[in-house]
């Protein structure tokens, strides 16, 4: 599994289509719904559930979006100081 892969996977979660993230990552759409699709394969189940005009993620595919929403929440958190430090 790649990185990229996974970040092409949180663009169509966070852009609701395929055309959208694929305009948004810079690759086509047709590349991007391969890695998708590979994705998938490798994991072993659907992560994207297909609509005419959309995706909308699967049960196991909002987890992992659930995920990166997390740890990017963590990430804009400031960082707590320890208890042996002084705060002014």
């Amino acid at each position: 599994m790649e990185l990229r892969t996974l970040r092409y996977f949180l663009a169509v979660c966070e852009h609701g289509t395929m055309s959208r993230a694929a305009e948004a990552m810079h690759v086509t759409q047709p590349a991007l719904s391969r890695q998708i699709a590979a994705l998938e394969r490798e994991l072993g189940t659907p992560l994207l559930e297909r609509h005419s005009r959309s995706v909308t993620p699967t049960e196991q595919g909002s987890t992992c979006d659930a995920v990166r929403r997390r740890s990017s929440a963590s990430r804009t958190r400031p960082p707590l100081t320890s208890r042996t430090e002084k705060t002014s």
